[in-house]
């Protein structure tokens, strides 16, 4: 089979979160040979497919086979993937069924490699996650697989294909705030504590704030306020208590202590409560892992393109890799209408992320 019918294939599958709509059962006949270990929980199935070929390092791809609903606006129907002037429309095209197809016809090919060859599939990485990639990491370090390099074949590309790889990625850090005040009339503010007015003076000293200077890896990590609510939509009365909530998206320089400290050093003397939750944490590979420098010197070979070294964009399963301490780099086909209507990629893409990833198994060979 061609990487672009095994994805013509896959895309055909409507596996909405967590519905795997029958592609994990059809990649697992595809690649005949490797040894199958289903975790399956709360209706997520996750899939992890291995080959002992020898000796030597283990490397994993990694990925996940379900989609974010298609929505409206589209020219033909989601499901039904179709091929026009070169571009293959579909949901998932480019998140991530694109980069999917291209490892696992990468795995199906590779004749010899020098050790482990395996693949994780999940089908609840579009949702929360919660009985997806993480549950199977943790059976394979029960049972000593878990693998010493990863790469997960998200969509990458910016504005050429091969022009950019996630060595990393930030963590994100929500929080919520309450101010309390005293609830009054507003023609007696001095009989009032207006927890609006508390917050008008030191907001600028929040919002849109770098909590760090960024280094060689990351950006910095900024404070970004997404919602303020106060009061009962009146004129006259005002508030008794102001709701404020935040997103961090933070480096490895700015955890959660952090900030708490500068919320306390802005709220300093006010009455507030606040609630820190983390739904995941940073993690960057280092540039000169095996993986990053396999992977940045096929790209070159197949694409011309020297890949930029990147930890933008939001969380990905990634993550859960380098939680636990496995090498992880991440790279597949441009990211430009991922989520969206008439969701696509290039059949040029598709053929070269399969080339890219069939030459990074050659050169641990």
């Amino acid at each position: 089979m061609h990487v672009v019918d095994l994805l013509l294939k896959l895309l055909s599958c409507e596996s909405l979160t967590p519905d795997d709509a029958g592609s994990l059962a059809f990649i697992e006949s595809y690649l005949e040979g490797f040894e199958v270990i289903y975790v399956n929980k709360e209706g997520v199935k996750n899939l992890f497919l291995t080959k002992q070929f020898s000796q030597g390092p283990h490397l994993c791809f990694a990925g996940h086979v379900d989609v974010v609903p298609a929505g409206g606006g589209w020219q033909t129907n989601p499901f039904t993937p179709v091929i026009s002037e070169g571009f293959i429309y579909g949901r998932g095209a480019q998140d991530m069924k694109s980069g999917v197809a291209a490892f696992v016809q990468a795995c199906h090919d590779a004749e010899d490699f020098r050790g482990r060859l395996s693949i994780l599939l999940t089908s609840d990485e579009e949702g929360e996650g919660k009985y997806g990639t993480i549950i199977m990491l943790e059976h394979l370090k029960t049972i000593g697989l878990l693998p010493e390099y990863c790469i997960v074949a998200e969509p990458t590309c910016e504005k050429v294909f091969g022009d950019a790889i996630k060595i990393g990625r930030r963590g994100s850090i929500n929080g919520y705030l309450t101010i309390n005040g005293k609830q009054g009339h507003a023609a007696y503010p001095e009989k009032a504590i207006n927890p609006i007015h508390q917050i008008a003076p030191v907001l600028q000293k929040m919002a849109g704030v770098d909590l760090d200077e960024g280094d060689d890896n990351f950006e910095s990590s900024k404070m970004v306020i997404t919602d303020i609510r106060a009061g009962m939509e009146v004129t006259n009365v005002t508030p008794g208590a102001l709701k404020l909530m935040f997103n961090v998206r933070n480096s490895t320089n700015t955890t959660q202590e952090d900030v708490r400290l500068h919320v306390a050093a802005c709220l300093e003397g006010l009455d507030y409560r606040l609630e820190l939750t983390q739904g995941s944490y940073p993690f960057v590979t280092k540039r000169d892992s095996v993986v990053v420098e396999k992977l940045i010197k096929s790209i070159q070979g197949v694409t011309g393109n020297n890949a930029k070294f990147s930890t933008a964009g939001g969380t990905s399963d990634a993550r859960y890799m380098g939680a636990f301490g496995i090498d992880v780099v991440e790279f597949g086909v441009m990211n430009d209408t991922i989520h969206a209507p008439n969701e696509h990629t290039s059949i040029a893409q598709v053929e070269a992320l399969y080339q890219v990833f069939s030459q990074t198994l050659k050169d641990f060979s």
